[in-house]
Order: C-alpha cells, then sequence, then structure tokens
C-alpha cells in the first residue's frame, strides 16, 4: 500500500526532478503553488514506480490524486492499479483531479469509455499574453490603460524590488494587513497567508520574483511570481489597497513588464468560481484558458 508524505520545502530537490521535465500549462503543478497550498490542501506525495503521485485536498474537502510525474506508457497501468487500490481503502469522491489535456487523452487512449470526465470549470487557469498586459493597447484594454495612466498621474509611487532593503517585511506586513481586511471567516484565506509567509521566506530556494509598490512611502501593493518555463510566467500572489485607483492595473503592469517580459505567457490562476475574481479576471480578456478535469473510471477495470 502506498504511503504519502507531507510536502515541505526540503523537497524541492525531489520535485525539481519530476516537474522540470514537465512543461505543465496550469499552476497546480509549481512547487512555489503546492508549497503556498501545503497545508490548506493538506498536499502529501510518494514516489511509486519512479513516479512522482501527489495527493491533495479540494477547497471543498474532497481527496484526490493529482496527474502521476513522470509516468511513461509502460508503466501507466500499474500506477493506476495501485492508486485504485489505495481508494479502495481511503474513499476518494474522484481518483484524478488537475489533470491536464494531455494525461487525459493518454487515460482515454488506454481506457477509452471506462473513465468520466468532468471539467473543473472554476479551476481553470486565465492565461493572457505579455505583450498585452504591457502594452494594455487595443480596444478591450482602453479603460485598463486608462486606470494606469490615471495611477501613474495622480500618485507619488515608487516602486522596489524585494531585495531591497525593508522590503520584504513591508511585504509581510501588507499580506497580514489584506488578511486582517478580508478575513471573513474563511480558513483558505489565512492558508493562503502562511503560504504567502513560506516562500517570502525562501524567495531565492525558490527562484521567485517580487516587487513592491509605496504610495507615499506606504507600500501599496506586492506582486510575487515567477518564469516556470521558456514560455510562461506565474503570477501567485497579488494583494492591493483598493482604495488606490489603478494600483492593481498599475501592479499587474509593471511586475511584468519589469520581470516576466522575456516569456509569452502570463498564467494569472483561477478564479475559484468567485464572481468578482472571475469578472476581474475576464477584465483582461485572456487568450486562452488552461483546462483541468476531474477523472473517475466509470466501471470496474480488470487488470491482467
Amino acid at each position: 500500500m502506498l504511503t504519502f508524505k507531507p510536502i515541505t520545502i526540503d523537497d524541492k530537490i525531489i520535485f525539481d526532478k519530476y516537474l522540470n521535465h514537465y512543461n505543465f500549462d496550469t499552476c497546480e503543478y509549481s512547487f512555489t503553488n503546492l508549497i503556498i497550498w501545503r497545508k490548506g490542501c493538506d498536499i502529501k506525495y510518494t514516489i511509486y514506480n519512479n513516479t512522482l503521485i501527489i495527493k491533495k485536498r479540494d477547497f471543498k474537502g474532497n481527496y484526490h490524486f493529482m496527474q502521476p510525474i513522470g509516468y511513461t506508457e509502460k508503466n501507466l497501468k500499474v500506477i493506476i492499479e495501485e492508486l485504485l487500490k489505495y481508494r479502495e481503502k481511503h474513499p476518494m469522491a474522484y481518483l484524478f483531479k488537475d489533470v491536464e489535456e494531455k494525461f487525459l487523452n493518454d487515460l482515454k487512449e488506454i481506457y477509452g469509455d471506462n473513465i468520466s470526465v468532468k471539467a473543473d470549470i472554476d479551476n481553470f487557469d486565465y492565461i493572457y499574453t505579455t505583450e498585452k498586459l504591457i502594452t494594455l493597447s487595443g480596444k478591450k484594454l482602453h479603460s485598463k490603460k486608462n486606470h494606469y495612466n490615471y495611477f501613474t498621474k495622480t500618485y507619488d509611487y515608487e516602486v522596489k524590488d524585494f531585495f531591497e532593503p525593508n522590503v520584504k517585511s513591508d511585504i509581510e506586513n501588507a499580506a497580514e494587513s489584506w488578511y486582517r481586511e478580508k478575513n471573513n471567516g474563511d480558513k483558505y484565506l489565512e492558508y493562503e497567508l502562511d503560504g504567502t509567509r513560506e516562500i517570502i521566506n525562501n524567495m531565492k530556494l525558490l527562484n521567485l520574483e517580487a516587487m513592491a509598490v509605496y504610495v507615499e512611502d506606504r507600500i501599496a501593493a506586492f506582486t510575487i511570481g515567477e518564469q516556470i518555463n521558456d514560455d510562461m510566467g506565474i503570477i501567485h500572489i497579488e494583494k492591493g489597497a483598493s482604495s488606490i485607483r489603478g494600483i492593481y492595473t498599475f501592479v499587474n503592469k509593471t511586475f511584468v513588464e519589469n520581470y516576466l517580459s522575456t516569456v509569452k505567457y502570463i498564467n494569472r490562476e483561477q478564479d475559484l468560481g468567485v464572481p468578482g475574481l472571475r469578472k476581474a479576471k475576464k477584465s483582461y480578456h485572456p487568450v486562452k484558458m488552461a483546462e483541468k478535469y476531474c477523472i473517475n473510471f466509470s466501471t470496474t477495470i480488470v487488470f491482467n
């Protein structure tokens, strides 16, 4: 029977061995993302058949496996059989979640109609072109450019890198202030705050970039992100003072321009089905959505 252990920051070398060879489209398979949510989603892992198996709990309390990382055509059936055996003793609402299209197609090739598939729409990632986020060009983004221009013309502001003096502590304080302001009993906001603290204290190890914006010498916004491959960057954390008009547009554009301008796409993660968040992400007109799926086996699978 598989035995899982909690993921920690010290496991980066293990995860890099598998994830560095996997050109993922969604934010779920970023080690940083896994660290941010390791407590909130009770993320654990094991190595089986030279494959990384990650077990996770979603925001509704349902456990599942993420798609195996490092599987091959030869060992995939053996891995699936072992995961189904595990589920017999540890009930799960579905076997896999956070599944990307390639793994889905590989399962269809082997199992055909024996799998049931559900698109996890609330968890689709929003993907934008870097060029559009930097230039804010075109009619669709005209209002964003107006907000950006208003901010730059109205406020006395300064942009600082994470590694400049005092910025780290200012970001920590800003994250805590944002949490206190927005906390409405949602325990996942607390988990996010804990995860933010952890990555802030491991910036170099995680190869992250971060930036803070100060208005009248007080921190007003910050962003934390990373380049995950030659084509894509991810924005993991972005917080700002909503009372300052244009602050989010400014920090979004400026961070991408300063730190991620060499990649083609920016992943700004999912909206979780939250209406306000969905409206905000759609307002930047994503070029595509990175789809994710939930998978179950709809009939009993007989293995040789």
